[in-house]
């Protein structure tokens, strides 16, 4: 039996190394959870910056690969390994241009519209809690409706297919994992909830076996 390759340097209470993470579950590609201590800094240390040269997480080695940034990470990973696990996460093969196009408009949708008011939320709601910081009611109020807009067009798009890029579960509904789990679990979950087709389809990606996994990984002592 061969050693595991895969590397992921993080921690799994971050959103970005969690989303590699339910992509590599998906993907069924065996890892290895390398843990970064941002309190202590490690993230910023030499070796790791070699790595990521921004000092973020996470960073991912494959062999003599390495990636960074979250979603580039995850295209690599469904690339890197078309046969293995869900082989849907960049769009049926035989749907062609059409099908992965509609899938990276969709991950773009949440990079762009979805992630930047959902993440000020969350280091609101949960990191700054975390980090003994005061949370800041105007942010939060601001945000919040702010991501509302993005939902609502989410909602509609949901009413006229199954999930975000079409038919089918891939990369653009799982992208969304991390920022929405933190946000349901801290009582905002009426923003997915309040609009039928969003929470028919929250309901069913948060279900995933997969995500499940990330969780009981961040629930653990040593996330």
């Amino acid at each position: 039996m061969s050693s595991v390759s895969v590397t992921v340097y993080g921690t799994p209470l971050s959103p970005a190394v969690s989303r590699v993470m339910v992509c590599l579950f998906e993907k069924e590609v065996d890892f290895k959870l390398a843990h970064v201590d941002m309190a202590k800094g490690q993230h910023k240390s030499p070796d790791f910056l070699k790595l990521q040269p921004f000092g973020q997480v996470p960073a991912f080695q494959d062999e003599l690969t390495t990636v960074f940034e979250s979603r580039a990470i995850c295209r690599y990973i469904c690339d890197k390994y078309p046969d293995k696990g869900n082989q849907m996460l960049m769009g049926r093969r035989d749907g062609g241009l059409l099908a992965r196009t509609s899938v990276d408009q969709w991950l773009e949708a949440e990079g762009q519209s979805f992630n930047p008011p959902s993440s000020a939320l969350v280091f609101q709601l949960v990191f700054a809690p975390m980090m003994g910081l005061k949370q800041d009611t105007a942010s939060i109020e601001q945000n919040e409706a702010k991501l509302a807009k993005v939902l609502d067009v989410y909602d509609h798009r949901l009413g006229e297919s199954k999930f975000l890029a079409g038919d089918d579960y891939t990369l653009a509904d799982l992208a969304h994992l991390p920022n929405g789990h933190f946000l349901v679990t801290k009582d905002k979950g009426d923003l997915f909830t309040s609009r039928k087709n969003l929470g028919r389809w929250w309901e069913e990606i948060s279900a995933r076996p997969a995500w499940k996994k990330v969780v009981e990984m961040q629930n653990a002592p040593w996330a």
